[in-house]
């Protein structure tokens, strides 16, 4: 985790990642809160409709890096899954996923890096900067790679996952968010909890990209479970696996720290 800033370095004007200052948190009188999200270099893997919305989410934060890691260009259907609405000339200019975002919320935060790349033993150094970890990929393989590497580099990370099924001509949607830190790993290869092996990849999710309500609440339910590990929410049950079923509305949580 990055490290929290020291309260008086804070107050005495340290630098701020914003281009303009954030006034919603002084308008809320929550600035004191609001510093324990300071400092530190994030990475999202993966920007597609669960990656954006951590994206979105996150560049309102004082962090002082966000690095962006996706190697895959923008493509019109992504605008139908991401925050915004996407101009049909940024679809025309087919610009890599992390450029289009840099350009947008480098409007807001300082501090984001776009790197147009898959994560592989070549470009796997790129974590070695990271303090936290999101993970928003819907591959598998890319899991199998991904999460041991972080788990050598023992970086506490947080991963989301999202399927749907089809019953009687209507969808079932399911959101996943699985956390793993230095101080709890066990439960996500004891409790299968990330999906690391088999090729069970869902290929309605694939394929039917109209679910942007569930990418954005699991990218809200990351972003959520982050702010409890900063100490900005208060959190007494500290799960590190939660699962929201859009049948009832339920989230089940589940491997208490």
């Amino acid at each position: 985790m990055p490290v929290e800033p020291d309260s008086a370095v804070a107050e005495n004007g340290a630098t701020s990642p914003f281009v303009y200052p954030d006034t919603d948190s002084t308008r809320a009188g929550i600035e004191a809160v609001s510093r324990r999200l300071a400092g530190g270099t994030i990475a999202i893997i993966g920007l597609g409709g669960t990656g954006s919305v951590v994206l979105d989410l996150i560049s309102k934060t004082p962090a002082d890096r966000i690095l962006l890691i996706d190697g895959d260009r923008a493509e019109q259907h992504n605008a139908f899954r991401w925050p915004g609405a996407m101009a049909i000339e940024d679809i025309a200019a087919k610009l890599f996923k992390v450029e289009y975002f840099a350009n947008i919320y480098g409007r807001m935060h300082t501090g984001i890096e776009p790197h147009a790349v898959h994560l592989a033993t070549n470009t796997i150094g790129l974590l070695e900067e990271a303090d936290f970890v999101f993970v928003c990929v819907d591959s598998i393989a890319a899991r199998a790679f991904i999460i041991p590497a972080l788990e050598q580099r023992d970086l506490p990370f947080i991963d989301c996952g999202l399927g749907l099924s089809l019953i009687d001509d209507r969808l079932m949607g399911l959101i996943r968010v699985t956390t793993s830190t230095p101080t709890m790993r066990t439960h996500v290869h004891v409790k299968d909890r990330i999906p690391l092996t088999g090729n069970a990849d869902d290929e309605l999710y694939r394929s039917n990209i109209q679910v942007a309500d569930l990418n954005m609440l699991a990218g809200t339910l990351a972003v959520i479970q982050y702010k409890q590990l900063r100490g900005f929410y208060v959190d007494t049950e500290a799960e590190y696996h939660a699962i929201y079923s859009t049948d009832g509305n339920a989230i089940i949580n589940a491997d208490r720290a």
